[in-house]
């Protein structure tokens, strides 16, 4: 797990540690001493630590002029055990959504595992961004699954495409604008008639 980055081909155009808005200004990483780990296995040091003991992000982009946000994330996502969804709002989403941001892309092929407990973080989160929506990309399977037992996917927009995005392969203005053209297509009527069968 220690050689698993957060994604940098981006850092030309955003560094959160250099971000006033972001929750991360005036962070400092290293590059050799690794400190963090999920469980016992290390993980690299450019991960952002959110208090959590399992779950870690990294802010890859926040454009306040469009709204959103894309975060990627790493470990094991525990409500369960740690109340991680509380940390994440508390502690990073509402820094950003008091900044502007209404639109979160969160990657998460990373995320190992998803643990539940209440919705009532994520159904604050979805009221606060109105107009707004929060994209899963890239989650595994079994962790999309456990999202849908506990109905933690009346907050978010995830499947089909989304599953299985090539987002890496965008600038990120370009991802946010193929992103929301997917969930503006979701949420067209005229789109679903044209998409059920005769």
């Amino acid at each position: 797990m220690h050689t698993i980055e957060p994604y940098w081909n981006w850092r030309n155009l955003y560094v959160a540690e250099e971000d006033e808005l972001s929750p991360f200004f005036g962070r400092e990483y290293s590059e050799t001493h690794y400190t963090d780990a999920v469980y016992d296995h290390y993980i690299h040091p450019q991960w952002d630590n959110i208090e959590s003991s399992t779950l870690f992000i990294k802010l890859l982009f926040a454009d306040y002029e469009d709204g959103f946000a894309i975060i990627e994330l790493m470990g094991e996502w525990n409500d369960t055990l740690y109340n991680d969804i509380m940390i994440l709002k508390r502690d990073v989403i509402d820094t950003l959504i008091n900044s502007g941001i209404n639109k979160f892309i969160l990657v998460g092929e990373n995320v190992l595992n998803f643990h539940s407990s209440d919705d009532s973080y994520y159904e604050e989160w979805y009221e606060d961004i109105e107009d707004g929506w929060i994209a899963c990309v890239n989650f595994r399977h079994h962790v999309v699954a456990d999202f849908c037992a506990t109905s933690i996917d009346n907050y978010f927009v995830f499947g089909g495409q989304l599953d299985d995005f090539p987002w890496s392969t965008f600038r990120p203005l370009q991802l946010f604008q193929k992103i929301e053209q997917l969930i503006e297509k979701r949420f067209d009527p005229n789109y679903l008639l044209e998409e059920s069968p005769e």
